[in-house]
């Protein structure tokens, strides 16, 4: 009985194989419209499932792939969307650096602050500009809105500056009004990050608000850079001196790159410093001018999609047929009217 069975499949499996080789001749040698017509038909009724999910499987593979790069776009827009804050301020760090390069009339070095020079000393700057670049020992570090310190030390490449509150921090200054003259110097204990304008007589009052310069006395800074502007009166000898807390000009520990003046002790440098009010005037001007090119950018960036549009309605307006013009309906010739038959009244 097994060996009646196993012949039953082993014909079965004969006439299968026969019959399969037997329509792949007919569509080997069969006309190409017969075989479109059969796989139509069998895409359309027994291959349709197998069809659908091919179909629904490209689009998750396509869709996938787009999800993609469109997450890789934009992780790199939020990347580069943090890097645009930092990087205005460094442009408009750099801006008014030059500007103040400009203005100035004696030699300096410009310099990139690198780090701090000891990791527990926030008091001194290293920068990367030496002696090969004609940097020496008591040379003073300048930003834009003022004074940062004096070269301390200067190596072939490289140079450490003291900045303002540092503890042995020294310069002559007088008011830019001229009335008072002193020293100013890193404020006591309990008032760190001011400075403090000493040795002030008692008759010489200084209103808040003052802006206090270097006045060029001791052969180290120039005259003429800004140091800080008063704040106050911190204390006070009768008849003796008044002492002012000042508010210093610029900040040594937001300074990137300052420059580092190798001119004579003996120069003015008034000029070269604006006042607090032509600084805020001039950030306000940079910043109108990268709004100004912002919105030519953008206005740019609109005509060219309308031009774009435009076209693409032109090209859809050209390439649609127009109707044929009806021929316009000829003129109707005037028919003569009748002429009424005469009558004995009319005769008469």
């Amino acid at each position: 009985m097994t060996s009646a069975s196993e012949r039953s499949y082993t014909r079965r499996d004969t006439v299968m194989f026969l019959a399969c080789l037997g329509l792949s001749l007919v569509a080997l040698f069969s006309p190409d419209r017969l075989g479109q017509a059969v796989s139509r038909g069998l895409r359309g009724s027994v291959l349709a499932p197998l069809v659908w999910l091919q179909a629904r499987a490209e689009e998750g593979r396509t869709g996938r792939a787009r999800l993609r790069a469109i997450t890789v776009q934009r992780d790199s827009a939020a990347y580069l969307a943090q890097g645009i804050p930092s990087l205005m301020a460094e442009n408009e760090r750099l801006r008014q650096l030059l500007s103040l390069s400009r203005r100035l009339s004696t030699p300096y070095v410009a310099a990139e602050v690198l780090h701090q020079a000891q990791a527990t000393d926030g008091r001194t700057l290293l920068i990367d500009a030496g002696t090969r670049d004609g940097v020496a020992e008591f040379d003073a570090v300048v930003a834009p809105e003022g004074l940062i310190g004096v070269v301390l030390g200067a190596a072939e490449r490289n140079s450490v500056v003291m900045t303002w509150a540092h503890p042995e921090f020294r310069v002559s200054a007088f008011t830019v009004t001229g009335n008072a003259s002193g020293i100013v110097a890193p404020a006591l204990l309990g008032a760190e990050g001011a400075l403090e304008f000493r040795g002030v007589p008692y008759r010489d009052s200084v209103p808040p608000g003052t802006l206090v310069l270097s006045s060029g006395l001791g052969g180290v800074y120039p005259k003429g850079i800004p140091v800080g502007t008063v704040t106050g009166v911190i204390r006070e000898q009768a008849g003796w001196e008044r002492v002012y807390r000042l508010r210093p000009a610029a900040n040594p520990g937001s300074a990137a790159h300052v420059l580092v003046l190798v001119a004579p002790p003996d120069a003015d440098l008034a000029r070269a410093f604006p006042s607090d009010s032509a600084l805020e005037a001039m950030r306000l001007d940079s910043i109108a001018r990268v709004r100004r090119s912002d919105s030519i950018a953008e206005a740019e960036r609109l005509a060219r999609a309308a031009r774009a549009e435009s076209l693409v309605v032109l090209r859809r307006d050209t390439a649609t047929p127009r109707p044929a013009p009806r021929p316009a309906p000829a003129p109707r010739s005037a028919a003569p009217r009748p002429v009424p038959p005469a009558t004995g009244d009319s005769i008469r």
